[in-house]
């Protein structure tokens, strides 16, 4: 793996913790923004245009993004 493949990796997965911790916490104090961005999925799409274009598995991700920050939230 190289050293930017490594760095882009490692942004992902800070990214991700914080935007999870980040969910976790507007919803408990507004209660409705998971509702709010699971209704917003339908707009969600990759915006490749290669063979590797593929809408639906970003919206599985987000999907599992959301009930994560529900089962934590709830923790």
């Amino acid at each position: 793996m190289t050293d930017t493949a490594i760095a882009v990796r490692r942004r992902e997965i800070a990214t991700e913790h914080l935007l999870f911790k980040l969910m976790e916490y507007v919803e408990s104090k507004h209660a409705g923004l998971l509702d709010f961005l699971e209704e917003s999925l339908d707009h969600l799409g990759d915006p490749a245009e290669g063979g590797d274009k593929d809408d639906e598995q970003v919206r599985e991700i987000a999907r599992r993004m959301i009930t994560g920050a529900r089962r934590e939230g709830t923790a």
